[in-house]
């Protein structure tokens, strides 16, 4: 059966086969790959072999570098950033590259229990023989733990406070008590923990000051400049795209550039050649929203169009990307096409596209 989405180790298992290859530098315990290999992964590289490493985090390498090192040592990485700065898939590349396996994962709700960091049980044994090693059902933390692998927690700050707390034993100790069992699980080497978290959404739970120091953060910005989002949104949506079956965005490459310019200048407050001050929208607008506007509108145009992209097909995923407080972004959204879009002549098109569906 096809897969709508493969795992980045299934994904990318050439590139991680290849630079196992070519990897002669020393490794942490239980580690696939050497750092230097998981940066070149990281990072992109062209090997001595001749095989192509695709760049999967475009930005500074330096911050990869911390992450990579962080995870090295004892002490857990905390990804963080604002919402679409690409925090879970550098947390699912550095995992399938030191791991092998990405799939240890926890992802943070309001609803989380601590069931999902530690262990749970099976009711039926529990019941029928009580407390045992065969009723026990191990968290991804707690599987992690035994094999040594990377266990990764997303939206860290969105789950409840005591249950973030349940980390710190396992953080500063590397052990998980069963009290049930009068057993634990002590941490083979190899083991840590990528979490990822934001403070921009409401709901947002901080982390004590004690779970704080358990990590080492590192801070994923927005891209610097227009060429390097422009080329992560191209990417990542080519990407999608052959999973999807659509066609290539090698026409879609000014369409990109407009939207990505549009979204650049909204969250910035001010044009690009910094002539004009405007009014930002509540929404975050960031690259992850920009590959989603781009795919909706690759869809729409090989299934309602000609399959060439056009203003019209990003437009409507565009207002929805922009427009999050009906009252207030509309306004700011107004207020920028009339000041902004309609005064350069080449984007026309995309000014009547977005009145007509405004």
């Amino acid at each position: 059966m096809d897969k709508l989405r493969l795992h980045a180790e299934e994904e990318f298992k050439k590139e991680l086969k290849a630079l196992k290859k070519v990897d002669k530098f020393p490794k942490p315990p239980n580690w696939n790959l050497s750092p230097w290999a998981v940066l070149q992964y990281m990072m992109g590289a062209t090997l001595d072999s001749g095989d192509e490493i695709t760049a999967k985090y475009i930005g500074n390498s330096r911050l990869m570098e911390i992450a990579i090192a962080t995870l090295a040592t004892d002490r857990a990485l905390l990804l963080l950033g604002v919402p679409g700065t690409a925090k879970t898939w550098v947390s699912e590349h550095l995992s399938a590259a030191i791991s092998g396996d990405s799939t240890m994962l926890v992802q943070g709700t309001a609803g989380t229990a601590e069931d999902a960091i530690r262990y749970g049980w099976n009711y039926a044994l529990l019941l029928s023989q009580g407390p045992s090693k065969e009723a026990l059902v191990s968290s991804p933390v707690m599987r992690a733990m035994k094999e040594g692998k990377i266990a990764r927690l997303e939206e860290l700050t969105r789950m409840p406070a005591d249950v973030q707390d349940t980390l710190i034993t396992i953080l500063s100790e590397k052990v998980l008590p069963i009290p049930e069992l009068d057993s634990e699980v002590q941490a083979a080497k190899g083991f840590n923990v990528i979490a990822t978290a934001n403070d921009r959404d409401q709901g947002v739970n901080d982390l004590s000051s004690a779970l704080q120091r358990r990590f080492n953060t590192v801070v994923l910005p927005l891209p610097a400049t227009i060429e390097e989002e422009v080329r992560i949104v191209q990417e990542r949506v080519a990407s999608i795209g052959k999973a999807l079956e659509l066609p290539s965005t090698d026409l879609a490459v000014e369409e990109i550039k407009r939207l990505v310019t549009m979204f650049r200048e909204l969250r910035s407050g001010k044009t690009e050649d910094g002539q004009l001050r405007i009014k930002s929208p509540s929404s975050t607008l960031s690259s992850a929203e920009a590959i989603s506007v781009m795919t909706n509108g690759l869809s729409l145009s090989t299934h309602f169009g000609d399959g060439k992209l056009k203003a019209a097909d990003i437009a409507g995923g565009l207002l929805g990307a922009v427009i999050k407080d009906p009252a207030q972004d509309r306004s700011v959204f107004q207020e920028y096409l009339e000041t902004v879009v309609k005064e350069r002549k080449d984007w026309a098109d995309l000014y009547r596209a977005c009145k007509d569906i405004l």
